[in-house]
């Protein structure tokens, strides 16, 4: 009798919401809310995706602190703060204070301070250290190894295993070191209020300090100030989010990219890294660029039906559909990233050099294209409603770009362009007596699913052609009213954020990344795209709740959240393993505040456009630092919806 075999079970990512988790790309660190790393879990000191330090225990006269507060101090540190009751006085208050402000590179200065009035005292500190050098994939699944026996180094300890190795090195150096109880001791003396400060370093070698910031950052330093105080919070902790995951390419290290998040995927993901790069944009060129040159270097060669594609993985795509492939939506996004950004001020020069990669892109999606003229994800597979919106929007701003830069072939695009229109509005609208809705897929026989998603906000993303115009999109102006009313119903809606997946659909998960959660980039996609096609109404409720899901979660957007509705007193709940921070979430503040003033510029053209919302929504609002044809920018906006430039190239003229 043949006996069945259970299904191998996924590995299940360990829970990271609570985690304090500090990012300078590829150093990082993951904390506990209490600030001791236990040598359990994933907490660690990480650097390229090995853990250089999983324990890291203190002591306090004899005692282990009281945590009292984790907080984050910016992208890269945090600042965990205890106190300690010695017992010397009477009474239940703690008569010694500690904080210990930990970097991603893997720097900890820990402060010990006497709160006694008049006597000195003598403490003593130890510090317990411990690794296993596991790989944050081995510690992810559940197999880190076992921890390693420690030796002696000058001013700490070293752990190695094979070619890989750490050090911990101490300042001042300890008064005792054990290696094998991994364990560093000092005798403190302070007098009455006084403090002193330890040290520590844990680096890969014996010698160096690892570097906080190893990219050149190519975002410029912009600010956004307005009424409402968490505007400036938001638009400051996403620029700085986004900065810390800057990765350098190993092929060429002066191009950086945008890594996906962390923990989970701290590298390279084509799609993601272009469209944080496309969101960016008002923060310069620089990243777009480099984003775009590394992906070039990817792309495939020859001449087979993969030629001109650039490869990338498989993303899950929820319970309805197959997993799609992350390399069809980057390579469709290459040939609009790149005429975006030229409309931004990328200099011709670049553009030149970048075209030939779009060109290819765009020779892909011509061979890709199927028999129905529709684009299947994978093939054969269904044909995704986002996917078309992308593969629209690459052919009319491939033609823009074509057209812009003295090559062959922009009327094909347009032509193909407006055929995908008409096909689509045929094929993909479900007609019904509350107007209707696009189908999110239809299946290999044609068949649609009746499903109302997230995805569809890319709809309204139609890309930004000349002279401040906005490329057409796949539905006509009665059809996007009603995508509008349906994306800012409390079906979608839910006062969060934007649900991945309509509320009472079936296999709606609040929880689910592809089946009814916020996911930060598409909430964004939306607020911009509403706001382009003039439906402020539904643009000010999804950007409200963007804002105040933000401020719940410390303006460090996770990459989504679950949607459970909005109540009085209710909070937006963390998805447990969610990257925080992740490069979509954090150009996602930048994406959706910048949608309120309306920038449409085109430096070719010498002119940029202002269309800000006409409400207002959260008020007044200044952009200053930012960069549009390589020059900084600051933009005013009003209560009453007026926008007025403030600084701007001088060549640079107001209009369209």
């Amino acid at each position: 009798m043949a006996h069945s075999v259970p299904p191998a079970r996924r590995t299940e990512l360990p829970p990271v919401h609570g985690a304090v988790i500090c990012v300078a790309a590829p150093c990082l660190v993951i904390s506990p809310e209490h600030g001791q790393l236990t040598g359990r879990g994933i907490d660690g000191i990480y650097r390229s995706g090995r853990r250089l330090l999983s324990r890291c225990v203190l002591r306090v006269g004899g005692r282990d602190p009281v945590a009292v507060q984790g907080r984050s101090l910016g992208s890269d540190r945090a600042a965990f703060t205890a106190t300690v009751r010695t017992g010397a006085e009477a009474g239940p208050d703690p008569d010694v204070g500690v904080e210990r402000v930990r970097h991603a590179d893997g720097t900890e200065r820990i402060t010990v301070r006497s709160f006694a009035a008049r006597r000195p005292m003598r403490l003593p500190v130890e510090v317990l250290l411990g690794t296993d050098l596991a790989e944050l994939a081995a510690v992810a699944a559940g197999r880190p190894g076992p921890e390693l026996p420690a030796a002696v180094h000058a001013a700490g300890l070293r752990w190695s295993s094979g070619e890989v190795q750490a050090v911990t090195a101490a300042d001042p150096a300890p008064d005792d070191a054990l290696a094998s109880a991994g364990l560093l001791r000092w005798q403190l003396d302070l007098g009455p209020g006084e403090s002193r400060t330890i040290e520590l370093r844990t680096t890969q070698d014996r010698t160096a300090r690892a570097p906080a910031g190893l990219v050149a950052n190519p975002l410029a330093d912009a600010r956004a100030e307005g009424d409402d105080p968490r505007v400036e919070a938001w638009f400051r902790s996403s620029v700085g989010d986004l900065g810390a995951l800057l990765m350098r390419d190993r092929e060429e290290p002066g191009d950086a990219f945008a890594a996906a998040g962390v923990p989970w995927r701290l590298g390279l993901a084509p799609a993601e890294s272009l469209w944080a790069a496309r969101m960016a944009l008002p923060l310069g060129t620089g990243l777009a660029a480099a984003t775009l040159r590394t992906l070039a270097r990817t792309q495939t060669g020859g001449r087979g039906p993969d030629a001109g594609k650039i490869p990338g993985p498989l993303r899950g795509a929820g319970p309805q559909l197959p997993p799609g492939c992350t390399g069809t939506e980057a390579t469709l996004a290459f040939p609009a990233v790149l005429a975006e950004a030229r409309r931004w001020g990328l200099p011709e020069e670049e553009v030149a050099r970048l075209l030939p990669a779009a060109e290819r892109c765009l020779d892909w999606l011509r061979g890709a294209l199927g028999k129905d003229g529709f684009l299947a994800d994978p093939d054969p597979g269904p044909r995704r409603c986002e996917t078309q919106a992308h593969a629209h929007r690459a052919a009319l701003l491939g033609a823009d770009l074509l057209a812009g830069c003295g090559r062959p072939g922009a009327q094909e695009w347009r032509d193909r362009a407006a055929a995908l229109r008409e096909r689509f509005r045929d094929a993909f609208w479900i007609d019904g007596p509350d107007g209707g809705r696009p189908a999110a897929a239809l299946h290999p026989d044609g068949r649609p699913l009746p499903r109302l998603t997230g995805a569809a906000a890319h709809l309204l993303d139609t890309g930004l052609l000349g002279g401040g115009e906005l490329a057409p999109g796949l539905l006509d102006r009665i059809r996007t009213e009603q995508l509008a009313r349906l994306l800012g119903a409390p079906a979608m809606d839910c006062g969060w954020g934007l649900r991945s997946m309509a509320f009472r659909e079936p296999g709606h998960n609040p929880f689910g990344h592809r089946s009814g959660a916020v996911r930060a980039y598409e909430s964004a996609v939306a607020v911009a795209g509403l706001a382009q096609a003039g439906f402020e109404k539904e643009a000010a409720g999804l950007l409200r709740g963007l804002l105040d899901a933000a401020e719940s979660f410390g303006y460090r957007l996770p990459e989504m959240y679950a949607a459970e509705q909005r109540t009085a007193g209710s909070a937006p709940l963390p998805h447990p393993a969610a990257c925080r921070p992740a490069a979509v979430a954090a150009a996602a503040g930048i994406h959706a505040l910048t949608a309120l003033a309306g920038l449409r510029p085109d430096a070719p053209a010498g002119t940029v456009a202002l269309v800000p919302l006409s409400g207002a929504p959260l008020g007044a609002l200044r952009f200053s630092g930012l960069r549009v044809s390589g020059e900084p920018f600051a933009v005013r906006i009003s209560r009453m919806g007026l926008g007025m430039v403030e600084e701007a190239a001088d060549a640079l003229l107001l209009g369209g």
